[in-house]
């Protein structure tokens, strides 16, 4: 794999993440642009549940955009019309997601041991699975899901160390500090709003 890639992921990552952390809008163009590169790094490294996510973020940064713009919701027949602010998760969705999380870890952790030859099953699919839930409760604004960014980046060091994957584990490793920064500075901002 050609590091000039990996590289150009890095940079796009911490654009992202400074989009993330301010909860701009245009975070959600750049879900587009870094998960189109991310596909070829993962891939090449073998990390197949990571490459097949990366095709979930792509789908994904179109439903976060409108429902951040438009306060659209995917399970709802409430269609709002109106910006999505910051908020925290209501508790049912947090037990639906829950489950929904163990459900995927082991249905991706069966698929990589089954179908691919993949040395890291078990952390590929939690990183995965947990990604999948972390990426939702963005799309609907959810403070909390910083928290499951804190411990995705975390495994993912290590994991990307494993796999040599040296700039990438550098950009988890900042996104887990500016993560508890994040959480951080969205709160202020719900406390500013109430």
């Amino acid at each position: 794999m050609d590091i000039t890639l990996e590289i150009i992921g890095t940079i796009v990552g911490l654009i992202y993440l400074w989009q993330e952390y301010n909860a701009s809008i245009n975070l959600w163009i750049t879900s587009i642009i870094m998960p189109a590169i991310y596909l070829f790094i993962y891939y090449d490294a073998g990390l197949y549940a990571d490459f097949g996510i990366n095709v979930y973020y792509l789908l994904i940064a179109i439903y976060g955009w409108a429902s951040w713009k438009y306060g659209f919701e995917l399970f709802s027949s409430n269609r709002k019309q109106q910006e999505l602010t910051i908020g925290h998760i209501p508790y049912k969705s947090g037990i639906w997601l829950s489950m929904l999380f163990f459900v995927t870890w082991a249905l991706i952790t069966w698929i990589l041991i089954t179908f691919t030859d993949s040395n890291v099953p078990y952390s590929d699919a939690f990183t995965t699975a947990l990604s999948i839930i972390g990426m939702y409760m963005l799309a609907r604004k959810y403070i909390e899901q910083w928290m499951v960014w804190i411990i995705v980046d975390v495994v993912c060091v290590g994991l990307y160390i494993y796999k040599e994957l040296y700039f990438t584990s550098a950009l988890y490793a900042v996104y887990a500090i500016i993560a508890i920064f994040g959480y951080r500075n969205w709160a202020t901002m719900i406390a500013t709003k109430n």
